[in-house]
């Protein structure tokens, strides 16, 4: 099976930044995935700019960078000028969001659009071509550890039906509530991304558990 795991910063000891950085690294995930969170759209506030300039510094894979950010159009430019690779904005919080994908494409970033676990599918139906990538939130966005919402299978295979019937080559990516108790079930649905926070960094092992995540029977 050939789909990507991407640890979730969030869940990172900040005290401990850099070795955690490193940690992933050194593991066999393939992406670092960045939840920018602003107290207005999300319930919470994260990091910004100067965090993930100095991620991008110690980091040797590219940076999934998730805005849960109300206006995230104003900050695209900010975002690419400090490394970020694939640039995911909401679909409930951008007004123009044809225009913020299109801005996101021009500077050859990777585009994606994060859907909340309410939010139907066929809302993509007139942006499915143009994007690379489709978070599926399957937490409500804004806290990290909660627990994954089942109907998120429904949707996965909503959204892989939309991709195949369009021509689409978006991948789908899942976020929240992921771990070694699921994984194989969401990869088999459809799910090409793996975003996984408290089941890596609050293991005793992370370095194991990734590898478990990267290699499901």
């Amino acid at each position: 099976m050939n789909y990507l795991i991407a640890p979730s910063i969030l869940a990172a000891d900040f005290s401990n930044l850099e070795r955690d950085i490193s940690m992933v690294n050194e593991s066999e995930a393939d992406w670092f995935h960045l939840d920018v969170m602003d107290g207005v759209f999300v319930p919470n506030i994260s990091f910004g700019v100067p965090v993930i300039k100095a991620i991008n510094e110690k980091a040797s894979k590219p940076l999934d960078v998730h805005l849960m950010i109300v206006n995230p159009g104003k900050y695209i430019e900010a975002f690419h000028s400090v490394g970020a690779d694939i640039l995911t904005i909401h679909y409930e919080a951008s007004t123009h969001l044809h225009r913020d994908v299109q801005s996101i494409k021009n500077l050859d970033m990777q585009a994606g659009v994060a859907l909340n676990p309410h939010t139907p599918i066929n809302v993509l139906e007139d942006i499915i071509k143009d994007i690379d990538l489709v978070c599926l939130m399957s937490v409500n966005p804004g806290f990290g550890g909660q627990k994954f919402i089942e109907n998120t299978y429904k949707k996965i295979a909503q959204l892989k039906e939309l991709i195949h019937e369009s021509g689409s080559r978006a991948k789908i990516e899942i976020d929240g509530g992921v771990g070694v108790q699921n994984a194989s079930k969401l990869i088999e649905t459809g799910a090409d991304v793996l975003v996984a926070g408290s089941s890596v960094f609050g293991a005793s092992d992370p370095l194991a558990t990734i590898s478990q995540l990267k290699h499901l029977a």
